[in-house]
């Protein structure tokens, strides 16, 4: 009994998205020729950091500290110089109203430098999922048109198989500002669109095809 013909086929399918969510990093750095004197600075910066965060608890969904690291600046000849201490924390944010006045509020406190935001889907989002929906209908699609193309009609499903999905990131820096000045400035912060991508593959099992 000869085997009933088949056709693969690729579907795909990209769509632009609003991010859903915004994340950053807001490092304090200090240094002094004292050793104790740096970790009560830095203690004190990472509690400046702390506090500021406390007051948007709507808007900030999780913060992790990223990396602490205090060690000795030594100069030529191993003598200390100096004793060097930084405290690293990554912020999500998902009220992106409120983001641009957490940026500035950071950026007041001194010693603290700010990085991003880098702005993200969220893991598992529902529009990944909508994507791959419209690839397998391009894929369903092209596979009808190359049976009715030869004569046949696609009668039932054989496989899919994902080739993967993507999303794109983008990144933007915010500006430091001085304490002084950062009370009476409005930073304002366009989200990036993210790019999501789906391609599968799909098999498909038709009809005798009766050639002429």
């Amino acid at each position: 009994m000869p085997e009933q013909p088949m056709v693969v086929v690729r579907g795909e399918a990209v769509r632009e998205v609003p991010p859903e969510l915004a994340q950053f990093s807001v490092t304090v750095s200090v240094r002094d020729k004292d050793r104790q004197a740096t970790l009560t600075r830095l203690t004190e910066r990472a509690a400046q950091v702390r506090t500021a965060l406390d007051d948007y608890p709507d808007a900030v969904e999780r913060r992790e500290t990223s990396g602490v690291q205090v060690h000795p600046q030594l100069k030529r000849g191993g003598a200390i110089s100096a004793y060097v201490g930084s405290v690293s924390t990554t912020v999500t944010v998902t009220d992106f109203a409120a983001l641009g006045e957490i940026l500035l509020r950071l950026a007041g406190i001194e010693d603290a430098a700010i990085s991003g935001p880098w702005w993200q889907l969220r893991p598992g989002s529902r529009a990944g999922a909508e994507v791959r929906r419209e690839a397998i209908d391009d894929a369903l699609g092209r596979a009808k048109e190359y049976a009715e193309a030869v004569g046949a009609r696609v009668e039932r499903l054989a496989e899919i198989s994902d080739e993967g999905t993507g999303g794109g990131g983008g990144m933007m820096r915010a500006a430091a500002f001085g304490m002084e000045s950062a009370a009476d400035l409005e930073l304002e912060l366009d989200p990036q669109p993210q790019t999501v991508h789906a391609s599968v593959i799909v098999r498909v099992l038709i009809s005798e095809v009766r050639m002429s």
